[in-house]
């Protein structure tokens, strides 16, 4: 499987081989797979030789694997304790992880609160429930209903994050609530693109673009004449011939939207998307999108489902907290608001 995916990577790279005409000789390649956190990954990097960034994609490729697998909910893999095992055992015992697991946990578990939740990595009992209901209304629109708030009230009784029992010395992480389980979509993909991002860059690559099904990380620049890299926010609103919002410049930075058009299902002609609000268990209405600049990915990927269920003076007090933090909001009525210095980034 490997030798055939550098294989199709191999390819990718040469049939998108463009020339940089610049001091350095360096040569721009693009590579994608899919296989992947059940999205497309893309990769666009500035290498002397078509065989480094050959070996750049195989970097990638290889580590986001390993993230990919120990961060699944849904399916088991051989020799492999991963978030499906740790639910599994909701309640029985604790089960012994990889690092990395332990590392996201622990994360994620700062940006959750227990008092007043915007973000809940432990809300999965009540996920699980929209998730069946929406594929179900995916697959049958004329069926498509909503959950029953009784039965996401019930859910929502093993929510605690405060009975995820992380035991960093022993390795081990314990659901003391059997119907508990977790679920970090919301914080999985940005926190591998990170951890991954900076794999490659302990290997001396500089000038890489990484896209994870949206959760977007530079590094470095374009690696021609200290060029910017330039990446497209998308229009929540998908029927509009605009297909992009703004293009913002990045160098080292991380950019990551959250919006109604990703996973969303329609009920007596309505739209119901999948960012639940932990307040009101029903997909939050503030906003249509939320787009976040910071350095790190994962946080990117946190903040922008924290802020996404936040009212708009409450997100901007927050944002504003945050070191080298930035925010776009579009509202219900398509109007855009940007934090302090966000438009410092767009490309004019």
């Amino acid at each position: 499987m490997v030798k055939k995916l550098v294989a199709i990577i191999l390819a990718l790279a040469l049939l998108f081989q463009l020339p940089a005409c610049n001091a350095s000789k360096k040569t721009r390649y693009e590579a994608q797979f899919l296989q992947l956190f059940d999205t497309m990954t893309q990769i666009v990097g500035y290498t002397e030789t078509k065989d480094d960034f050959t070996a750049l994609s195989k970097l990638v490729y290889d580590n986001l694997k390993v993230y990919h697998q120990l961060y699944d909910i849904y399916d088991n893999y051989p020799g492999i304790n991963n978030m499906k095992t740790i639910n599994d055992n909701a309640g029985k015992k604790p089960v012994k992880v990889d690092k990395k697991i332990i590392d996201l946990l622990l994360f994620a578990t700062k940006e959750s609160d227990a008092e007043e939740p915007v973000f809940n990595i432990a809300l999965g009992s009540v996920l699980t429930i929209w998730h069946k209901y929406r594929e179900a209304g995916i697959s049958d629109p004329d069926s498509a209903a909503l959950p029953p708030m009784a039965d996401l009230k019930a859910a929502m009784q093993h929510t605690d994050i405060r009975k995820v029992i992380i035991d960093e010395k022993a390795s081990t992480v314990y659901l003391e609530d059997s119907k508990m389980s977790l679920d970090v979509g919301a914080v999985a993909k940005g926190y591998a693109t990170e951890q991954v991002a900076q794999i490659a860059i302990a290997h001396g690559y500089n000038s890489a673009l990484l896209s994870v099904g949206g959760n977007v990380r530079a590094i470095g620049d374009k690696g021609v004449n200290n060029e910017q890299w330039n990446v497209g926010i998308q229009n929540p609103d998908l029927g509009s011939s605009e297909k992009s919002l703004c293009t913002v410049n990045l160098t080292n930075e991380s950019v990551v939207t959250s919006g109604i058009y990703e996973r969303y299902y329609t009920v007596n002609g309505k739209t119901y998307h999948h960012i639940i609000d932990p307040k009101t268990l029903m997909p939050s209405t503030y906003f249509k999108a939320v787009t976040i600049i910071t350095q790190n990915s994962g946080m990117a990927d946190a903040l922008s489902t924290i802020v996404f269920n936040m009212p708009f003076e409450q997100g901007l007090a927050y944002i504003r907290s945050l070191p080298n933090t930035e925010a776009l909001w579009v509202l219900p009525n398509n109007e855009i608001k940007y934090s302090d210095h966000f438009q410092k980034y767009i490309k004019k």
